[in-house]
């Protein structure tokens, strides 16, 4: 099979379609032929050497988290997922092993796709959807009428936290560039915030912030949180309270529960996956460096299935 390999870590590691021998599933694991997976910043935080003490990764590694596809193969405990069925799934990072065109998983950790959902869609769910809901209601605990900040709502994160902001029943900021305000309204934000031109800082005081930028950004984020509240960062590890105000690092870890969460709303209707663009894999590069953009809107995802 074909895979996009990466033999060293480092900022100026190449990805490279190389052909491997197909994974073989463990006795719990079925194989998936790969259709799609997404990109997302962790795998460049890989690829660049900077998770190495939080995912220790062996060379050669081929990234990707997120997965979608047909089980082909299934090992004896496998439990009830059969061959044929269509998947949606999340690989350990330290594992990788979803910019190729054949994955083995662990059975218990798929979940099954409703007919009506295609293949991309459904590998931009994984980690995106999973750290939105993550942030929101297992690290800042939000609740109905308290009022949110989400930084960077565009983008694959950011989009699902407005949607699931907004069905909680908070009342909803979200920034981002100009020609995403649009979207950002779609999506459920009450007000929508260009961040290169307006304050958000006029709209203060906040309950919630969901923080995907860092930097001088989240720095001004804490002139706006309420007493008592919560910033939620996704990029500051570091992050901790500061003047009767939390602040509080984003880690997502298990996918499926959310998963499950994900597919069902999709279902019936309530929830929006945004794609950015599509990628053959052998594009794999060209993908990451629009995830590195920081500029994709939704999700940036490679399609390996023909």
């Amino acid at each position: 099979m074909q895979a996009a390999i990466i033999q060293r870590f480092g900022p100026d590691a190449a990805v490279e379609l190389t052909p491997v021998a197909p994974p073989v599933p463990a006795a719990d694991e079925v194989l998936v032929r790969i259709a799609a997976a997404a990109v997302n910043p962790l795998d460049l935080k890989i690829i660049a050497g900077h998770m190495g003490q939080v995912f220790p990764a062996q060379l050669p590694y081929i990234p990707g988290c997120d997965f979608s596809g047909v089980v082909t193969a299934a090992g004896p405990l496998a439990g009830s997922l059969r061959v044929g069925a269509r998947v949606v799934g999340r690989s350990h990072p330290t594992r990788g092993g979803a910019f190729a065109e054949a994955i083995a998983a662990r059975a218990d950790a798929l979940v099954v796709m409703p007919d009506e959902m295609s293949f991309e869609q459904a590998a931009a769910l994984p980690s995106a959807f999973g750290s939105a809901h993550h942030a929101l209601f297992d690290v800042a605990g939000l609740q109905a009428g308290q009022r949110v900040l989400i930084h960077a709502g565009a983008g694959g994160v950011g989009g699902f936290a407005i949607q699931l902001a907004r069905q909680a029943g908070a009342h909803v900021s979200a920034t981002a560039s100009a020609p995403n305000l649009g979207l950002l309204q779609e999506l459920g934000a009450h007000e929508a915030i260009d961040y290169r031109v307006d304050d958000f800082t006029r709209l203060a005081p906040f309950d919630v912030i969901l923080d995907t930028v860092g930097g001088a950004t989240l720095e001004r984020s804490w002139q706006v949180l309420r007493e008592g509240g919560i910033v939620a960062s996704l990029v500051d590890f570091s992050i901790g309270a500061r003047a009767g105000r939390r602040g509080a690092s984003v880690f997502f870890a298990e996918a499926t529960a959310p998963l499950h969460q994900a597919v069902e709303l999709f279902r019936t209707g309530k929830l929006e996956i945004v794609i950015d663009s599509l990628h053959a894999l052998d594009e794999a590069g060209a993908a990451l460096a629009k995830v590195a953009s920081s500029h994709a809107r939704g999700k940036v995802v490679i399609r390996t299935m023909r």
